[in-house]
């Protein structure tokens, strides 16, 4: 009977255990389902029939089977997380990285109290990070990288003692590093790269013993760096670059973090010296130090075998003294080193034998903008992983060794402005991976090479200022790829511009001036129908000007001065879009045109011709004269009185032009162009880092940043274009062309243009402009009375105000509608775009979406976009070329009443975006 009674009990709890599976399971399957992700990638297999724990992404645990991990990453997942989620209690781990979430972090998160790795990176979750998560107490891994978060970092994560991965790189968030975190005992990681965090890295942080990567660059971090945080001697990597830290870097690093691999402190205002204990720290791997403000030398670095990376750019290091690169014999023991950019130094001695013994691995060496002397060594070619090998602007001598052909990887090679002389080796040839070729300003004389037609990846060559003769290659204008710059001015090449000119296509800066090239211009140059620049003046060319050229309806610039041209002016010329026209010192004759760009008569430059009549009034020339029949009488007597005159009068023009071109010669000096007066260095200092802080406008194609010019201490908007963005290079140049060469009270005034890299080699372009301290006419018709009242005090513009603003813009587009060479139209003008100085005096900015008129009409014709300047500059930035930049495209002008409504208004882009 007790037997019995036994076995009932044990039936009746097993039952009974069944039964609490099946709901426990009915419970997780309702709180999955309850969750709605919105795609049939995993959660297809997530339906009623099957077993839930058998759902792609989910896994059970322990004897209940409860849902204990839900891996649903990369699963292609839209639409915001449910807080459902907060109901399945049992999980303990939760990866939803690299779908695309939106909206906040739901708070129920904090009810997951056996949460142990929480990853939802690389989605577009918004709001704050939820302070509730610090219930989550069991977290080891919390990744929140790579989203929209906001606001401050919760003080509750430093309650988080079982942490050990914290990162939260890539998003918004600002405020200060909590002093909680000196709780984070097991902590391992801490990745905050790329937000807007502000104030100090506490000193209390030394206190992390545990902790091995510590990464919080590109913020607006301020101060010094914590004596505590060099004393973590578990640290591997330590990452600060991009911020504003000051102070120097401790004489003991490398004895106090003998396990550091990585170091990255590029881009703040360090000082003093570099210690020289760092070859203490035997495991370093990478180490950057560009963009700062060191003094003295570069200590040894021996005890580096692992060395891949040393970078330290523009960083004030040497005194132009012999010993300044006695440090690179310390680094032939690196067999590992991959990049050594000491560029933009002061660095003096000789270029030491040494470097052809460095890693065969290395792939980019720069040595540019140094006082280096000495010359290449012989066994260059010996470096055969080479991809960008810069020496320019130093003190080289020498010739180039013939060894460089032996760089079959060799993509970018300048050697400009030094003092090289002898030939250019014919196995560079061998290269068929060059890019970029730069040996302007030398003393090279010979031949170019034929052999350079091998290069057929080549996008830029620049030979110019040097001593070379001979005539052009024709393998060498055979190079389809050409497609930046082809730059052999200021030579002594002969012969005569070779047919194959024909086949550079692409190419869209082409100078060949000043040079003893004779001949016509050939036919086939109206097959580069990409040029936007041509100059060939300064030659001994002959003949017409070729009717082929009205074909190059790209050409913006073209200069054929001081040559032998004859015949008339091509009619074709005044239908091409140009903005500069230089025909001088010819012989042409007959009527000059009155259309297109010879209406602008600052445009245009036809002096030093004979017989030149018509044309617009201002040019002063006489009128044509009709053909007619005279008597044969009249015509003897006219040429008896006609052949004495004309013998003097002859006499008297060629005294008189060769005076006039003696005092051109004498006075003529290179137009230099407003770019690149500031370099990347200059802006990002002028930005503070490109900080949230100084960003005062954020729209489709940039970021507008105030900051403070230290070389001029004055107040400019920079505008930082997003290359990313379709279009943001295009408008680019149109601004850049435009205001280059617009000029009125009531326009934006741009100071300086810059399109080169940035320190990490990417693309970077940006505009800066004169600093309107009274924001934009937005902003005063529509104040955002909860923000811009608070901050600015109250905004209102009178009648009289009002109709003075009106009249300023009125008067700017007066001048781009009627004054300018060409009618240019805004086509994107809002009160946005009309800025207002302290006098509240107007100015029209941003043009990035201009177009230009053709006499009143607006034209539909696709438009020339510029696609010269120095876009796609690899490795390098491409040769800066003292040229005039024209203005590029067209169209019809939108003009927004500067009262219209909210309910009408488009984004509105604070001050130059």
């Amino acid at each position: 009977m007790l037997w019995f009674l036994f076995l009932q009990i044990i039936l009746h709890s097993f039952s009974f255990s069944l039964a609490e599976d099946r709901a426990r399971q009915t419970n997780s399957r309702y709180w999955l389902s309850r969750l709605k992700f919105r795609t049939p990638c995993k959660t297809g297999s997530w339906n009623e029939s099957s077993n839930l724990c058998q759902w792609s992404g989910v896994t059970c645990g322990g004897q209940g089977r409860r849902v204990t991990e839900l891996d649903l990453h990369s699963s292609q997942l839209v639409g915001s997380l449910s807080p459902h989620i907060g109901n399945l209690s049992f999980l303990r781990l939760l990866r939803l990285e690299n779908n695309s979430f939106t909206e906040a972090i739901p708070q129920e998160l904090g009810r997951l109290v056996r949460l142990q790795t929480l990853i939802l990176g690389n989605n577009s979750f918004s709001g704050e990070i939820p302070a509730n998560i610090s219930r989550c107490s069991n977290l080891l891994n919390l990744n929140l990288e790579g989203n929209n978060l906001t606001g401050n970092l919760p003080e509750g994560l430093g309650s988080l003692s079982k942490l050990q991965v914290l990162s939260f790189r890539e998003n918004n968030l600002d405020g200060k590093i909590p002093l909680s975190f000196e709780n984070l005992s097991s902590i391992i990681r801490i990745d905050g790269t790329l937000n807007n965090l502000q104030g100090g890295i506490p000193s209390s942080i030394g206190k992390l013993v545990t902790l091995k990567f510590f990464s919080l660059g590109s913020n607006n971090l301020s101060g010094t760096i914590p004596l505590s945080l060099y004393n973590i001697s578990s640290l591997v990597r330590l990452s600060l670059p991009l911020n504003q830290f000051h102070g120097t870097i401790p004489p003991n690093i490398g004895l106090t973090l003998p396990n550091l691999q990585y170091l990255g402190l590029h881009g703040n205002r360090l000082s003093g010296l570099i210690p020289a204990t760092l070859s203490n720290a035997t495991k370093f791997t990478e180490i950057y130090l560009s963009f700062n403000k060191f003094t003295g030398k570069v200590p040894s670095l021996a005890s580096m075998p692992n060395l891949r990376v040393l970078s330290m750019q523009a960083i004030g290091l040497g005194n132009g003294e012999d010993d300044d690169l006695s440090f690179l014999y310390t680094l032939s023991n690196s067999s590992k080193l991959e990049t050594l950019d000491i560029n933009e130094n002061n660095f003096g001695g000789v270029l030491p034998e040494i470097i052809s013994n460095f890693s065969t691995k290395l792939k980019r060496m720069t040595f540019g903008s140094n006082q280096i002397r000495g010359s290449i060594p012989d066994d260059i070619g010996n470096l055969v992983s080479l991809n960008t090998l810069g020496l320019e602007s130093n003190q080289l001598t020498g010739s180039i060794p013939n060894s460089i052909g032996k760089l079959q990887n060799l993509a970018d090679f300048f050697l400009s402005e030094n003092k090289l002389s002898g030939s250019i080796p014919s196995s560079l040839g061998n290269i068929t991976s060059l890019m970029q070729i730069n040996f302007d300003q030398n003393n090279l004389h010979g031949s170019i090479p034929p052999s350079l037609g091998n290069c057929q990846n080549l996008l830029v060559l620049a030979l110019s200022q040097n001593h070379l003769s001979g005539p052009i290659p024709k393998e060498v204008l055979s190079i389809s790829s050409l497609s930046m710059f082809l730059v052999l001015s200021e030579n002594q090449l002969t012969g005569s511009l070779p047919f194959e000119v024909g086949k550079l296509v692409n190419l869209g800066y082409m100078d060949i001036s000043k040079n003893n090239l004779t001949g016509e211009i050939p036919a086939s140059l109206g097959s580069c129908q990409s040029l936007e620049h041509l100059y060939l003046d300064g030659n001994f060319l002959q003949g017409p000007i070729s009717e082929s050229l009205r074909s190059v309806r790209a050409l913006r610039d073209l200069n054929l001065s001081h040559n032998n041209l004859t015949g008339q002016i091509p009619m074709f010329l005044g239908d091409l879009k140009l903005q500069s026209l230089d025909l001088s010192f010819n012989d042409l004759e007959g009527e000059v045109p009155i259309n297109g760009v010879f209406e602008n008569t600052s445009a245009v430059s036809i002096s030093g011709n004979k017989n030149l009549c018509g044309g617009v009034p201002q040019l002063n020339l006489t009128k044509c004269r009709s053909k007619s029949t005279k008597p044969k009488s009249s015509t003897k007597l006219a040429l008896i009185i006609a052949i004495p005159c004309g013998f003097i009068g002859l006499i008297f023009i060629t005294s008189f032009l060769f005076f006039c071109f003696w005092r051109k010669t004498e006075e003529e000096s290179p137009c230099e162009m407003p770019f690149q007066r500031v370099g990347y260095k200059d802006l990002l200092q002028a930005t503070n880092g490109f900080s949230s802080e100084n960003l005062i406008g954020a729209g489709s194609f940039g970021s507008v940043y105030k900051g403070v010019l230290a070389s001029e201490g004055v107040i400019v908007a920079v505008k930082v274009f997003n290359l990313l963005r379709e279009g943001a290079s295009k408008s680019f140049m149109r601004e850049c062309a435009a205001l280059t060469d617009i000029r009125h009270r009531n326009l934006v005034k741009v100071l300086y243009a810059y399109a080169g890299v940035d320190f990490q080699g990417n693309d970077f372009k940006a505009l800066v402009y004169e600093f309107m301290i009274n924001g934009s006419l937005e902003e005063w018709l529509h104040p955002n009375h909860t923000l811009d009242q608070e901050v600015y005090g109250p905004k209102n513009l009178n009648l009289i105000q009002r109709l003075s603003i009106a009249i300023d813009v009125a008067n700017a587009l007066d001048y781009l509608h009627n004054h300018c060479e060409t009618p240019i139209a805004h086509c994107d003008l809002k009160p946005s775009n009309v800025l207002l100085d302290g006098d509240l005096t107007a100015h029209v900015g941003d043009f990035g979406l201009l177009k230009f008129l053709s006499e009143a009409s607006c034209q539909s014709s696709s438009s020339q976009t510029s696609s010269v300047g120095l876009k796609g500059t690899i490795g390098y930035a491409a040769p800066v070329w003292r040229r005039k930049r024209g203005v590029d495209s067209r169209g019809c002008v939108q003009l927004w009443h500067p009262t219209a409504g909210d309910d009408h208004r488009e984004e509105t882009y604070r001050y130059h975006v």
